[in-house]
């Protein structure tokens, strides 16, 4: 088992590396193979009307006259290090994690992405525990009746939840529950500030993101659980004299867990790097909504900060599943 972390640690570093290489390029290789330069580059950096001797030299401070490998060992070592940055007279220190400086606002980027990380934390965890709690009750309980009016009406309530895009149920839960009738708020309160307000600000969003996720968890259990109840090692567990819920938690639904750990770890992970219509449709300042700005405006260093920040959590929510696989399949930790 420790090998197995290892070396599952080992693949996630590398993985890492790999996805900032591909973010690198994409944001610094593709411009130029387009026809963009080093110094339309630098430009987004000064403003309107720079003149050539100010581009020249925000274009040798930031390093563009580099070469692009030259250019990405520095990103490397400025998320490790930190890095220093000279715009004008006074150089500005870029501490570790160093993603970079925003284009427009002239500060860091990672303690911007900082200080909107408890928003979305807060909107995925709760948001996750809804989904999950009754997209998997539904579909084991659909799956234990098919055919009958609970699953049937559990199933088109799924398929609707799947069908309809996030913005038009989230637009359409505020027009609902905030404007005409004011049953929730739509603001955000710390936790520490008041637990009660936290919950009552976010309840709206955590269900309406939560109706989206555990329509698609509810079809997927219900698929896996139909699938297992029928294998030969149920009847056997049976046979034994088992209890029935025994039978269903213990033997059905474990083995079904295989695919609902994987989706469920590609989902948190991907929400944790900003869940970007939901915090868009509720106006919450998250790491969504900082990256939707960030499109908005063109702020590259903004984008690839928060490329790399998500791609961190999906990484590491899929080296947590490789973990949790050990623990309800032994067949892993045999392999």
């Amino acid at each position: 088992m420790f090998v197995y972390i290892v070396r599952r640690l080992f693949a996630a570093v590398f993985l890492l590396l790999i996805v900032s290489a591909i973010t690198f390029a994409i944001f610094f290789l593709l411009p130029r193979l387009a026809g963009g330069t080093a110094d339309s580059l630098a430009t987004q950096y000064i403003g309107k009307n720079p003149s050539p001797e100010s581009i020249a030299a925000v274009k040798k401070n930031l390093g563009f006259d580099q070469p692009l490998y030259a250019q990405y060992w520095e990103f490397l070592r400025g998320i490790v290090a930190g890095r220093e940055f000279n715009f004008g007279p006074n150089p500005s220190q870029c501490h570790a994690p160093c993603l970079g400086y925003s284009f427009k606002d002239h500060v860091e980027v990672w303690p911007d992405i900082v200080t909107r990380l408890p928003v979305t934390a807060s909107l995925t965890l709760g948001a996750a525990v809804i989904w999950l709690v009754t997209g998997v009750t539904t579909g084991v309980i659909s799956a234990l009746r098919p055919g009958s009016l609970f699953d049937r009406l559990a199933m088109g309530v799924a398929l609707a939840g799947v069908s309809l895009p996030m913005f038009f149920t989230g637009t359409l839960a505020l027009a609902v529950f905030v404007f005409n009738w004011p049953v929730f708020t739509n603001v955000y309160v710390d936790f520490s500030d008041d637990p009660a307000a936290w919950v009552q600000g976010l309840v709206l969003p955590w269900c309406t993101l939560a109706f989206l996720y555990s329509a698609l968890y509810a079809r997927l259990t219900r698929a896996g659980m139909l699938e297992t109840m029928s294998e030969d090692y149920i009847r056997t567990a049976r046979a034994k004299g088992l209890r029935e819920r025994v039978v269903v938690t213990r033997h059905g639904l474990r083995s079904a867990l295989t695919p609902i750990v994987t989706i469920f770890g590609m989902d948190f992970g991907l929400l944790l790097g900003g869940a970007i219509v939901t915090e868009t449709v509720f106006s919450y300042h998250g790491v969504g909504e900082y990256a939707y700005q960030a499109i908005a405006v063109n702020d590259l260093p903004k984008i690839l900060g928060v490329t790399l920040f998500a791609a961190f959590f999906i990484v590491f929510c899929n080296l947590v599943v490789d973990l949790v696989y050990a623990i309800i399949d032994p067949r892993v930790r045999l392999s």
